[in-house]
């Protein structure tokens, strides 16, 4: 009862702290913050100068005595101080309804992560002004955020490609059946363009462009219109700007080693699935969430490497940041999927 009459009296909130971004969802109100998981910092004081959209602008083009970061390295913590500072800014700027309770709040974490890390994420987000934290796994919430009947005795099985992580999960009757993870995600992708283009034209690009190039022209399966891109960055000889154009079959060229491993895992997955709940798969397939599911053709390539039918999610970004939101909206029991 008293529990309730706080929930009554806070904003309780969902978070999907990533990587690459932290979507917020509150109560009654929906997703009501989108943005970079991004802190600028002055490096003597360590104050915290911007946040968010703000300190991504900022990347690569800070002075000397401002660094931006992020605090988050393949979906866990790696600045605690950082993170807390981050959090606590985000569940102040959402909170513009006056209430008398700090908020009970649910982030999404990979399922992956130590004891270690779970404690972290629960004491950054308590220290960050929470009143109660609960942690469920992301392919979790990008289950109940997509619509997947998990609480059904059939197979639902979700693939996540977030920033820093990408996981599999298969769930039924409300319970996870298996769940995996690797460490790869949109920042590897990032990666792999930026190696690229210094090994193949001595052309160096900050982490802002390579992921523009990757939305842009970015593909896992030959498109049907291949597509042509701009890049402006510096000669790593001459050191001087240097501006070319490169062809998505290049770009594709360059992820191709990342993909396979996000491959690799699904099959691996459907190898470990139980007979009765790989039959369900080969007419419902599975799902696919997270900004890395938004890449051109990867559901096709992954249709064509398993055989099963393969959906991007209407909004993939959203996924998890949905589910956190609708645990919180259904006062779902999460002790089994809970971490």
């Amino acid at each position: 009862m008293f529990r309730r009459a706080l929930g009554f009296f806070s904003n309780d909130i969902g978070i999907d702290l990533g990587t690459a971004n932290t979507l917020v969802y509150v109560r009654d109100r929906g997703i009501v913050l989108r943005e970079p998981s991004v802190v600028a910092i002055n490096n003597d004081t360590r104050e915290v100068r911007a946040v968010g959209n703000e300190a991504k602008k900022m990347l690569g083009r800070t002075p000397m005595s401002i660094t931006a970061l992020r605090p988050m390295k393949d979906g866990v913590i790696a600045d605690f101080d950082i993170t807390e500072a981050m959090l606590r800014y985000f569940i102040k700027k959402v909170s513009n309804h006056v209430r008398l309770a700090p908020p009970r709040v649910v982030v999404a974490v990979p399922s992956g992560i130590t004891e270690v890390e779970r404690r972290a994420v629960r004491e950054s987000a308590t220290h960050a002004g929470a009143r109660e934290v609960i942690l469920l796994p992301e392919p979790v919430a990008a289950a109940i955020g997509v619509g997947l009947p998990i609480e059904e005795p059939t197979a639902n099985m979700i693939v996540d490609i977030g920033g820093g992580t990408t996981e599999v999960a298969i769930i039924s009757l409300g319970d996870v059946v298996f769940t995996r993870s690797i460490r790869v995600g949109g920042d590897e992708l990032d990666a792999a363009i930026t190696n690229y283009m210094k090994r193949a034209y001595n052309l160096m690009i900050g982490e802002r462009t390579a992921e523009e190039i990757k939305i842009k022209i970015g593909s896992a399966a030959p498109l049907d219109e291949e597509l042509t891109l701009e890049v402006k960055g510096r000669d790593s000889v001459a050191g001087l700007p240097k501006t070319l154009h490169i062809s998505s079959e290049e770009i594709r060229e360059a992820l191709e080693d990342t993909i396979s491993s996000v491959v690799e895992l699904v099959r691996n997955a459907l190898e470990r699935c139980p007979p009765e709940l790989s039959a369900d798969l080969v007419d419902r397939g599975f799902v696919l969430a997270g900004g890395g599911a938004m890449i051109r053709n990867l559901d096709r390539l992954l249709s064509d490497a398993t055989g099963l039918p393969v959906i991007v999610a209407e909004d993939a970004l959203s996924a998890v940041a949905m589910g956190t939101g609708i645990s919180l909206e259904n006062q779902r029991d999460m002790g089994k999927l809970r971490v």
